[in-house]
C-alpha cells in the first residue's frame, strides 16, 4: 500500500509533494466546542514536512470558512470555551467532482481544488451521521473516517443497538421512545423505565459526549430527565443501568481492521456517570487507566468485540467502541460506537493507540493512508453499464 506522501506525488494532486489535508471541525452541533478541542490536537500533531493543513471552520449558523492561523485561534477559543464567529473568508464545497484542468469561477472560493483529502472533525450531528460524508463522496474527495451508511449508523443508538444484537454482540436493554409517543401516552415512558428496572439511563438517540444525558433513580426524576434529552432529539432512549466498570477501545483500519489495547474510565465519586461535566469541566472528574488493569482474556474479549462491532456496523478508517461490563467482567456489553471519536487532550482514542505502540504523529499519517486507499478502491469501481458486454 502508497503511504500518503507517496500518492501526492504520483498523482499530481496540488503539482506539490505534500498532502493538502482539510481538516473540518465545529458545526452545526450541540458538539461545537467539544469539535474545537479535537481540530486543535490534530492540527498540532500534523507533521508540516508532510502535510499542509487547510483548516476550515463551520459556525453553528452553518457558515464555511477558512482560517490561516487556526492553532492560535482555537487556542483561544478552547480557553475561553468560546465558539466559531462568522469573520474568516468563506469557502463552500461543491457537490461535484473536478476534473484537473477546470478553471471555472466557482471555483475560486470551493474546497474541491484545495483539498487532497478531507479529516471531519464535526462531532455529532451534521458532520458525524453521514450527512458531510454524503457530500464528500459526492465531491469524490477522499475523507478520513467511516462512510455514509457507517456513519449514519453510528451516529443513530438505537439502530446501532439493534443491528448490534442481531450480530450477537450483547447491548443493554433499551427502549426507544419518541416525542410523540409522550403526547398520546403520557405513561408509556414511566412503563417502560419500569420494565427496565431504576436506575435507568435517559439519552439522546443521536447526540455524544453525554450532552441531554440523565441518570434517572426513581419515576419521580423521569418527567425532567426526558425533558432535557427531548430538546436534542426528537427520538430518546431508556437503558437499563450496568453497574461496574466502562472501557473503551479503538479501532483502525478498513477491510483488515485492528483493535487497541482496551483504557479504562474511572469516574470520580462525586458523578453518578461519565457526564459532560466529568469529561470536559471537572479535571478531576474522571481518570483513566491507559491501558485499562485487565486480565489477558478480558483484553481479548473487548478488543474481540470492537473488531465484531466495527465489521456489524459498516465501518472503516477509525472508530472508538465503549464497553460497560460487570464488576466481575462476567458481563460485557457494547455501549456505543463513535465514527468520528474525540481527539482532545483527554480523549481515549489517540492515547489508547499511544500506548498500543502508534503516537499520534503516526496515527494521522495511517488515518490520511486509509482514506486514500478506501478511495482508490471505490474510483476503480464501475459507474456504467453495457448490456452484454
Amino acid at each position: 500500500m502508497r503511504g500518503a506522501v507517496e500518492f501526492a506525488l504520483t498523482t499530481g494532486y496540488g503539482g506539490v509533494d505534500k498532502i493538502r489535508v482539510g481538516v473540518i471541525f465545529g458545526g452545526r452541533s450541540s458538539e461545537h466546542e467539544i469539535s474545537l478541542r479535537s481540530a486543535l490536537a490534530v492540527i498540532a500533531a500534523f507533521d508540516p514536512a508532510r502535510y499542509e493543513v487547510i483548516a476550515v471552520g463551520i459556525t453553528r449558523a452553518g457558515r464555511w470558512q477558512r482560517y490561516q492561523e487556526p492553532l492560535k485561534l482555537l487556542d483561544a477559543l478552547v480557553r475561553e470555551r468560546g465558539e466559531l464567529a462568522d469573520a474568516q473568508p468563506a469557502v463552500n464545497l461543491l457537490p461535484e467532482p473536478m476534473a484537473a484542468g477546470d478553471v471555472a469561477p466557482a471555483l475560486e472560493s470551493a474546497l474541491n481544488r484545495q483539498i487532497d483529502v478531507a479529516f471531519p472533525l464535526l462531532h455529532g450531528s451534521f458532520g458525524e451521521d453521514g450527512t458531510i460524508q454524503g457530500l464528500l463522496e459526492m465531491a469524490g474527495i477522499p475523507y478520513v473516517g467511516p462512510g455514509v451508511l457507517g456513519s449514519a449508523i453510528g451516529m443513530d443508538k438505537a439502530i446501532q443497538k439493534r443491528l448490534l444484537r442481531e450480530a450477537g454482540i450483547a447491548v443493554v436493554e433499551f427502549a426507544v421512545l419518541q416525542q410523540t409517543d409522550v403526547r398520546r401516552d403520557p405513561g408509556r415512558a414511566a412503563a417502560q423505565a419500569a420494565a427496565l428496572g431504576y436506575p435507568v439511563f435517559v439519552k439522546p438517540n443521536a447526540l455524544g459526549s453525554s450532552i441531554g444525558t440523565s441518570k434517572v433513580k426513581s419515576a419521580a426524576e423521569l418527567t425532567g430527565a426526558l425533558a432535557d434529552a427531548f430538546q436534542y432529539d426528537r427520538t430518546v432512549l431508556i437503558e437499563a443501568a450496568c453497574e461496574g466498570r466502562e472501557f473503551e477501545c479503538s479501532v483502525l483500519g478498513n477491510d483488515q481492521p485492528q483493535a487497541s489495547l482496551p483504557g479504562e474510565v474511572i469516574v470520580d465519586r462525586a458523578y453518578d456517570f461519565y457526564s459532560y461535566q466529568s469529561k470536559y469541566l471537572d479535571p478531576n472528574g474522571a481518570t483513566y487507566a491507559i491501558p485499562a488493569r485487565l486480565p489477558p482474556a478480558a483484553v481479548a474479549r473487548i478488543k474481540e468485540l470492537a473488531l465484531g462491532a466495527f465489521k456489524a456496523l459498516s465501518l472503516r478508517g477509525m472508530a472508538r467502541v465503549d464497553f460497560l461490563a460487570s464488576a466481575d467482567l462476567a458481563r460485557i456489553y457494547v455501549n456505543e460506537v463513535n465514527t468520528i471519536p474525540g481527539f482532545t487532550s483527554i480523549s481515549m482514542y489517540p492515547k489508547l493507540w499511544e500506548v498500543s505502540g502508534l503516537p499520534l504523529p503516526r496515527l494521522l499519517d495511517r488515518l490520511v493512508d486509509l482514506a486514500l486507499e478506501e478511495h482508490r478502491a471505490r474510483a476503480a469501481l464501475k459507474v456504467s453499464f453495457a448490456p452484454g458486454r
